[in-house]
């Protein structure tokens, strides 16, 4: 287990959200202890939280024009998920109200996008899914543990896609002959991570081939990380700095889904990851934000001067995993 014991009490004096998961996380401790309880309730109550589930009840906001818009609100559902909202929650069955209003006919969520012509799109704000985005909303919703109708099917939909070299890039019929910078027959790494993000919350996938095969095509790629870069999709040096929340396609997000699986975690290329994350802690055994989402500011990860209790607690939670110390 990773030496977690000097910046602890910091994590736990830190917001609320960030004890709490400290407590589930790292501590180990139960749901029901009154611990974790009171600090569940205190998330719930912080004003910061209360406004992002406020906003979500406007779903979907602006139309999705880049995948990493890191102010869009699918970023903003996966965060909440990430940090222990449920869908029981407060005002949390709105926002799931108005997410299942949108479906394909295979039970596919939808989200409001507008790709330009010059990408294939029709230029025009229109419902549709593609495989850098639905299964983030899948993610959240099962990991809230959202009553949706037909969550089965996006399942099944999202999985067969899947193939021996992770999932491709691949959207919804009514986005014509659009597909990303890359080759058809290459994996899209970021597809690949947030679909690998949704399976694990699925017991039955868990150890499925599906699963196997992205675990393997992510190792991959970053071994072959100077001679591939799928879909654009580089792990240079961009990729190994620290950032929150896990938005995009960069080694946190990357390291925090290839440690749930622990088959993973004595391949070669995870340990070297890890070792890029573990030799950037400080003194206090904390971690300092290496690049930010400008529109996350008011966070304590949306600045590069000062030890982040969010980043902290992700690199900590990672190395735990791993069983490594942090020094």
């Amino acid at each position: 287990m990773a030496n977690i014991s000097e910046p602890v009490q910091w994590l736990l004096d830190s917001p609320p959200w960030v004890e709490y998961r400290t407590r589930v996380d790292l501590l180990e401790q139960p749901e029901d202890s009154p611990e974790v309880l009171r600090a569940r309730r205190a998330m719930l109550e912080h004003t910061q939280v209360k406004s992002m589930i406020t906003e979500l009840a406007d779903w979907p906001g602006h139309a999705l024009k880049r995948h990493n818009d890191a102010a869009h609100m699918i970023h903003r559902l996966v965060f909440l998920a990430d940090i222990g909202v449920k869908a029981e929650d407060q005002d949390m069955d709105k926002v799931i109200e108005r997410i299942s209003k949108h479906r394909s006919d295979e039970g596919v969520f939808k989200i409001l996008a507008n790709t330009p012509r010059s990408f294939g799109g029709s230029g025009e704000d229109e419902w549709v899914w593609m495989l850098c985005d639905t299964p983030s909303v899948l993610y959240a919703l099962i990991k809230m543990k959202a009553d949706v109708p037909r969550l089965q099917d996006a399942v099944t939909h999202l999985a067969g896609y899947g193939r021996e070299n992770g999932w491709p890039c691949a959207v919804s019929p009514e986005m014509g002959r659009f597909r990303g910078p890359g080759r058809r027959d290459d994996p899209c790494p970021y597809a690949t991570l947030i679909s690998l993000k949704v399976f694990y919350h699925l017991t039955e996938w868990r150890d499925s081939n599906v699963v196997n095969n992205g675990i393997e095509i992510l190792l991959g790629l970053w071994e072959q990380r100077k001679e591939r870069r799928p879909y654009l999709f580089a792990m240079g040096t961009d990729f190994r700095k620290l950032k929150a929340p896990l938005i995009w396609y960069d080694i946190l997000h990357v390291l925090d889904v290839l440690t749930l699986y622990t088959r993973a975690i004595d391949d070669p290329p995870l340990k070297d990851m890890l070792e890029v994350i573990r030799v950037k802690v400080d003194t206090q055994q904390r971690f300092t934000p290496e690049s930010i989402w400008k529109v996350w500011s008011e966070w304590d990860f949306g600045q590069k001067k000062e030890p982040s209790a969010w980043i902290t607690f992700l690199a900590l939670r990672i190395l735990k995993r791993a069983g490594l110390p942090v020094e």
